[in-house]
């Protein structure tokens, strides 16, 4: 069975300042996410499921999901606040979505085939998606019991942003496979030339520059879907009273990871990693994008 690409699409662009999922970056006014469905088609993957968000449904689906219904199966789904376990409800006035865990359930009755993740706003590279697929191939024919995940990892320094601070996973790992898998926030490189972030208790850490980072491109089973509920119910017993909190889906694995329920592959990849999260990142994606189609990674139009 041909896996399938979960897009996390539902975002609310807080940093960018709109809806950077669909905004133009390559030679013909492609978005990033028209290079990621892509090279998931060429590596192999049957079906793209965006999790958007209900309000910008119609402009998706025209300026996006369109495109690709001829080369792709192509499924929508909504990622909606109410969306939650029989026994609970987010708090009075809480807008702010749940997080990326909770993205991924919103495609629980959709997924009937191993299946991948990403971000709709970061470039991963053709290899990178290739890489997943060849993963997925080999642990077809494990029979042992466990699970497997994989991740594909970038480079601390290689994800940062020049104009503000940035949420990653960052992560240590034993003879290629993870070990541990934090979500921290705020990272960013301050005046005095120390590379520092929020962890999820809130203390201001330093962090290494070469540290491996999850950039939110995931490799799972079907099997994932009942502890992801699992996980987020506890979250939901913990913090849904607050506004703000989230359950990432990084935090999720790591507790899946050191239950023994699976282990988690971290997949190297040729691949070069970009992406928009503030306005100002945007010239150079664009510059990016632009040389790939130089270097004949990509035709000038993608979608002719």
């Amino acid at each position: 069975m041909k896996p399938t690409l979960l897009v996390l699409a539902a975002g609310m662009g807080s940093r960018y300042g709109g809806l950077k999922q669909m905004a133009p970056m390559g030679p013909k006014g492609e978005t990033v996410l028209d290079y990621s469905v892509y090279d998931a088609i060429r590596a192999g993957f049957g079906r793209v499921v965006f999790i958007i968000r209900k309000d910008f449904a119609d402009k998706f689906k025209t300026q996006i999901g369109d495109k690709f219904a001829e080369k792709i199966d192509v499924v929508y789904v909504f990622q909606e606040l109410n969306d939650l376990p029989e026994g609970f409800s987010p708090p009075e006035g809480r807008t702010k979505p749940w997080g990326t865990t909770h993205a991924i359930l919103a495609a629980r009755n959709v997924v009937d085939a191993p299946f991948a993740v990403i971000n709709a706003d970061d470039f991963y590279g053709a290899d990178s998606f290739k890489q997943i697929t060849s993963y997925f191939t080999e642990i077809a024919k494990f029979t042992d019991g466990v699970d497997h995940y994989c991740m594909v990892g970038y480079k601390l320094e290689n994800t940062l942003s020049d104009h503000g601070n940035v949420n990653r996973g960052i992560c240590s790992n034993s003879n290629g496979f993870l070990k541990i898998v934090e979500e921290h926030l705020n990272i960013e490189v301050e005046s005095d030339g120390v590379c520092r972030g929020d962890n999820l208790a809130g203390d201001r850490v330093g962090l290494s520059v070469n540290a491996l980072t999850s950039m939110n491109f995931w490799g799972f089973p079907r099997s994932i879907m009942p502890e992801l509920e699992r996980n987020f119910i506890a979250f939901l017993k913990e913090r849904g009273t607050e506004m703000q909190s989230e359950c990432f889906i990084p935090t999720d694995v790591d507790t899946i990871v050191k239950s023994g329920k699976a282990d988690c592959k971290i997949l190297e990849t040729s691949s070069l990693w970009f992406g928009v999260t503030y306005p100002q990142d945007k010239d150079m994606c664009i510059a990016s994008l632009t040389k790939l189609v130089e270097q004949g990674e990509y035709p000038a139009n993608l979608w002719d």
